[in-house]
C-alpha cells in the first residue's frame, strides 16, 4: 500500500521533474524513516520516473550519492541526491529527489530548489 501512495503522489507531481521550483505543501503526519528507507524510497521513485519515461532508462542502474535532512521553508525532510555521468547534458546530471520525514515523495528536480 506503501508503494501505491508513493506512486499516486509521484504522478500527481511529474510537472516537478521539468525542473520547477520545490513549491509544495508539508502538512504529512509521518512515523519518520531512516537514512536507509529513505535512500530505498528515492531509489523506487526515480526507477518509477524513468519507466514513465520522465527519465533516462540510464537512471535505473544510479545509486544515491548522498542522503540527508534538510529544512524546506522550515520544515525538516529528506534530500536524496542521485549523479549520472551518462547524461549528455552537465546541468541534468544530478537528480534531487525530496522526501517528507516519513519517506513520502515531495518532488524531484534538477535543480535542487
Amino acid at each position: 500500500m506503501r508503494l501505491t501512495t508513493l506512486l499516486f503522489g509521484f504522478i500527481l507531481s511529474l510537472s516537478a521533474i521539468a525542473g520547477s521550483d520545490h513549491n509544495h505543501d508539508h502538512s504529512h503526519s509521518y512515523d519518520p524513516v531512516n537514512q536507509d528507507k529513505a535512500k530505498s524510497n528515492a531509489t523506487e521513485i526515480v526507477a518509477a520516473l524513468a519507466k514513465r519515461n520522465k527519465l533516462d532508462k540510464s537512471w535505473t542502474s544510479v545509486n544515491a550519492a548522498s542522503v540527508e535532512k534538510i529544512t524546506v521553508q522550515g520544515n525538516p525532510e529528506w534530500l536524496v541526491v542521485f549523479v549520472n555521468k551518462d547524461i549528455a547534458d552537465d546541468k541534468k546530471q544530478k537528480l534531487y529527489v525530496f522526501l517528507t520525514l516519513g519517506g513520502d515523495y515531495i518532488a524531484a528536480n534538477f535543480t535542487g530548489k
